[in-house]
C-alpha cells in the first residue's frame, strides 16, 4: 500500500502555538491517540485563524469550513508532552486552499506529527461554497496558487 507523504515549503508557516498533552489525550498505548491529535490539530488551526482576525462566521454568514484532512505521524508522544504547533497556508485556489500543520516536540527536536487540512469558505445561511475574500486573501500574500 502506498504511504502518504506530507512534506510542506518552510515560507509558508505563518504561526506557532505550544500545546500540552493532557492525561486524558493518551491512549490504550500508553501514546497521545489519533482522536486527541485531531482535536490538538483543530485548537492550533482556531488559534491560527484568530490570531490573523479570521472570524469563525461573519455576520452575513460566511465562514470556513474543513474539506478533509490527511495526517502522517513520526513518533509518539506522551503525557504532560510539551508540542509545539507551526501551521501556514498553501495551494490556495478560488474558494480555499490548505492549513498546513507540523507538530514537534522542543525537547528533543522530534517531529511528531505532519497534516494538512483542506478548506473552503462556506455560506453557512445559504449551505453554499463561496469565493475566498479579498481580506483573506491579503493577509497571506506568499502563498501560492493553484487552478
Amino acid at each position: 500500500m502506498a504511504r502518504l507523504i506530507l512534506d510542506f515549503p518552510e515560507d509558508q508557516y505563518y504561526y506557532t502555538t505550544p500545546l500540552t498533552v493532557r492525561v486524558t489525550d493518551i491512549n490504550g498505548a500508553n501514546h497521545l491517540g489519533n482522536d486527541s491529535m485531531i482535536s490538538m490539530i483543530s485548537e492550533a488551526r482556531a488559534r491560527f485563524l484568530y490570531e490573523f482576525g479570521v472570524a469563525e462566521t461573519e455576520r452575513d454568514g460566511t465562514g470556513i469550513i474543513v474539506t478533509d484532512l490527511a495526517t502522517t505521524y513520526r513518533a509518539e508522544a506522551h503525557a504532560r508532552d510539551q508540542l509545539l504547533f507551526e501551521v501556514g497556508v498553501m495551494d490556495f485556489n478560488k474558494y480555499g486552499g490548505d492549513i498546513i500543520f507540523r507538530v514537534t516536540r522542543p525537547r528533543d527536536k522530534k517531529e511528531i506529527t505532519m497534516a494538512k487540512s483542506g478548506f473552503v469558505f462556506f455560506n453557512y445561511k445559504t449551505t453554499q461554497v463561496v469565493t475566498m475574500p479579498d481580506e483573506f486573501r491579503a493577509k497571506f500574500p506568499r502563498v501560492n496558487w493553484i487552478d
